[in-house]
C-alpha cells in the first residue's frame, strides 16, 4: 500500500473546505482505497490530508488522468504544499484499515534517521514502540511506513485516537521511557509531526 502525506498552509479556509469536498469522485478510481484529513491542532492554517493507494502502479494512473481535474477546485486557496510518499511497512498494532470515521485525532510523526541506524530504527518501532502505542486504550490504529528510493531513511508514524485525552495520556505517562530504552536519539537525526483534528467531511 501507498501512503501520500499533504501539509499545506491554507490561505482561504472556506474556498479550500469547498475544494476539499470535490475529493468524493475518488472511490470510482482504481486502487483507490482511503483518504482523510483535518486541521493541525498547533497551527490552525495548516491542513494535513492522507490519501491511500493499492500500489504506485494505480496511484501514478490516476495522478496522469484525473488528479488535476479533482485539484483544480482547491488551486489559490493553499500555498507551500509538501508531498510525501510512503511504503506502507507494517501496523502499529492489528488490522490497519484507511478509515477515518471513528477516530478524532490523528498523531503523525516524520523521522528522518540517520542510515547506520536504519536497521536498528525499524527494529525498535516493532519491538518497543508498536507494544506500547497498542497497549494505550485510546490508540484506535496505525501504520509504520518508509520513503521510496536510496539515501532518505525518512519514515512515517501515522496512528488514529479517540480523543486529545487519551493521546495526552500515552505521552505523559510512556514517552520520556520508552524513547530511552529504544535509542532513539542516537537514531534519530530530525523528527517532525503534528497532531490533527480530523474533519469529519473530508474523509473519502
Amino acid at each position: 500500500m501507498l501512503v501520500k502525506w499533504i501539509r499545506c498552509t491554507v490561505v482561504d479556509r472556506r474556498g479550500f473546505e469547498r475544494g476539499q469536498r470535490k475529493w468524493a469522485g475518488l472511490p470510482g478510481e482504481p486502487g483507490f482505497r482511503g483518504q482523510g484529513g483535518g486541521w493541525s491542532r498547533g497551527r490552525p492554517d495548516v491542513a494535513h490530508v492522507f490519501a491511500f493507494w493499492e500500489s504506485r502502479a494505480f496511484y501514478d494512473s490516476f495522478m496522469a488522468r484525473s488528479h488535476d481535474r479533482l485539484a483544480s477546485a482547491q488551486v489559490g486557496t493553499f500555498k507551500d504544499a509538501q508531498v510525501r510518499l510512503f511504503d506502507y511497512r507494517f501496523d502499529v498494532k492489528t488490522g490497519f484499515e484507511p478509515r477515518f470515521t471513528d477516530a478524532d485525532l490523528l498523531r503523525v510523526a516524520l523521522c528522518r534517521v540517520h542510515e547506520e541506524r536504519a536497521e536498528h530504527y525499524v527494529l525498535m518501532q516493532e519491538k518497543v514502540w508498536n507494544p506500547a502505542m497498542a497497549g494505550s486504550p485510546g490508540m484506535i490504529r496505525g501504520l509504520f511506513g518508509e520513503a521510496p528510493g536510496d539515501g532518505y531513511n525518512e519514515y512515517l508514524v501515522l496512528s488514529m485516537w479517540l480523543s486529545a485525552a487519551e493521546h495526552g495520556k500515552y505521552r505523559t505517562e510512556r514517552v520520556e521511557r520508552l524513547a530511552l530504552r529504544a535509542q532513539t536519539e542516537a537514531d534519530i537525526a530530525a523528527l517532525t509531526g503534528d497532531i490533527v483534528q480530523m474533519e469529519p467531511s473530508w474523509t473519502v
